[in-house]
């Protein structure tokens, strides 16, 4: 009978040993390839807590003693959503097109096109900070009409002005969110409005 050395046999032991776990290895990376946590899309969320959806987010603004915040989220490819922040994060903001806002023209009611910038110096009406942190500012305005018939025994709300604000990080931006303004809280008097409001009051916290 042909005899193999003990060392001999350890040696092909060895080398079969490695290239079972080379392949293994190699087909574990494989799979791994379609699980990457991979950043694919990112939104804006009134909570830093809760993601939201990003679609049709808004923050009333009021006077400027109630400042809002946006918080940017990111959406990855495992399905997880993380908070967003550091130095490759910026928020931006501008007029929406078409915004209106209740004017001191006359006769009285009467709504005119949307002209303070927030990006002025020093900013009108909206002051964005780095943080996403918005604060209302002079000039104050109202945004908000009252579409309640004349009948109506109480308002019905809607904003007709407001600035928009987009978020960019790692070459991404979100969907548009919005901030419509009651930082001027005097509305059209009305009998479905006879308190003058310009938006429905914030609720006390």
């Amino acid at each position: 009978m042909r005899k193999i050395s003990f060392w001999r046999y350890s040696a092909v032991t060895r080398k079969t040993l490695f290239a079972a776990l080379a392949c293994a290895l190699l087909v574990l990376s494989m799979l791994g390839c379609g699980t990457t946590n991979k950043l694919q899309s990112i939104q804006l969320s009134v909570s830093n807590t809760v993601p939201g959806t990003g679609v049709g987010t808004y923050i009333n603004l009021y006077g400027a003693d109630a400042p809002g915040q946006f918080f940017a989220w990111g959406n990855y490819s495992n399905g997880t959503q993380k908070l967003l922040g550091g130095s490759g994060l910026s928020y931006q903001i501008s007029i929406t097109p078409g915004s209106l806002y209740l004017s001191d023209a006359t006769p009285p009611g009467t709504y005119s096109a949307l002209m303070f910038d927030p990006n002025a110096n020093p900013p009108q009406t909206v002051q964005l900070s780095p943080s996403g942190v918005i604060t209302a500012v002079t000039p104050f305005v109202c945004t908000w009409e009252n579409f309640a018939s004349a009948t109506a025994s109480a308002p019905s709300f809607a904003y007709v002005g407001s600035y928009t604000v987009t978020a960019t990080y790692g070459g991404m931006i979100t969907p548009p969110a919005y901030i419509p303004v009651a930082s001027d809280v005097v509305g059209v008097t009305s009998p479905s409005n006879p308190s003058s409001f310009c938006a429905t009051p914030p609720v006390a916290q």
